[in-house]
This record gives structure tokens, C-alpha cells and sequence, in this order.
């Protein structure tokens, strides 16, 4: 497959994760974790929650106005977490950041979210791909 197919193929991904995103819904109110993130760069917003049983997250969604790199984001980010614990994410979301960062060598864990590893290519993307996961990031490092 040629470098231009390849590239197509990632628009493509990004584009039906951003129109039909998975666990996209209004904040209920009833979540343990909450969040809300800004991106003032381009003014993606995102509100993040989930719930947590036995320390492994068995709700999670997510809504907000965003480019569809963010929202693509952070539907592959909650396709991956659901089922997940605190450490299995916390090392996720480490990954995420190096591959934004062009600094991974190993991102299959990441499933579909590798595709965004092109957002190294254009500096002003990557908040827009790790706003989701910063969200994340930022709702573990808080004890509950």
C-alpha cells in the first residue's frame, strides 16, 4: 500500500470515529469521576466521566465540541479504557503521550489510537489528539 493510500486510510478512521464516536453522551450527574478540559488553543472542549467498580472503570463516556482529531481521540481513548484499572491506564494514557510526542516505539497497546501517531507531523494537532487523554490523566491522579 503506498504512503498516500496509508495517509487516506487514517483520514478515513479519524473521520468515522469523529462522526459516529463511541460513548459520546451528556454528563448524567451521577458519575464518581468528572471533568471538564479546554483547549484554548482551538477551543476543543471536552467533558470526561466514568465510573469505577473493584478499580476497574465499567462506565465511561464523554461530550463536547471538538475537531474531529479530538473527538476521534477520545472515542478510541473510552473504546480502550472500559474494563480497564487505574494502572492499566495510567499506562496507556504514558504511551499516548509518547506517541504524540513521536517518542514510542511500541504502540499496539493502543489499538486504533495509533493511527493518530501522524499528529507528530503538525505541532498544533497534538493538543487537539491529547486533550481526551490529559482529561484522563488528570481524573486518576485524583483518589477517590
Amino acid at each position: 500500500m503506498s504512503l498516500h493510500n496509508l495517509d487516506n486510510l487514517y483520514r478515513q478512521t479519524i473521520m468515522a470515529y469523529a462522526q459516529h464516536p463511541h460513548h459520546y453522551k451528556p454528563m448524567l450527574g451521577t458519575e464518581g469521576y468528572h471533568i471538564q478540559k479546554y483547549n484554548p488553543t482551538c477551543g476543543d472542549v471536552i467533558d470526561l466521566a466514568f465510573n469505577m467498580v473493584d478499580d476497574r472503570v465499567t462506565d465511561i463516556h464523554f461530550y463536547g465540541d471538538g475537531c474531529a482529531i479530538s473527538k476521534a481521540s477520545a472515542s478510541m481513548m473510552t473504546d480502550l479504557v472500559v474494563g480497564k484499572n487505574r494502572d492499566q491506564m495510567m499506562q496507556l494514557v504514558d504511551q499516548f503521550s509518547k506517541m504524540a510526542r513521536g517518542e514510542a516505539s511500541d504502540v499496539k497497546s493502543l489499538g486504533e489510537a495509533q493511527v493518530l501517531a501522524g499528529v507528530t507531523k503538525f505541532p498544533t494537532r497534538i493538543k487537539c489528539a491529547t486533550l481526551a487523554w490529559h482529561a484522563l490523566d488528570e481524573l486518576l491522579s485524583v483518589e477517590k
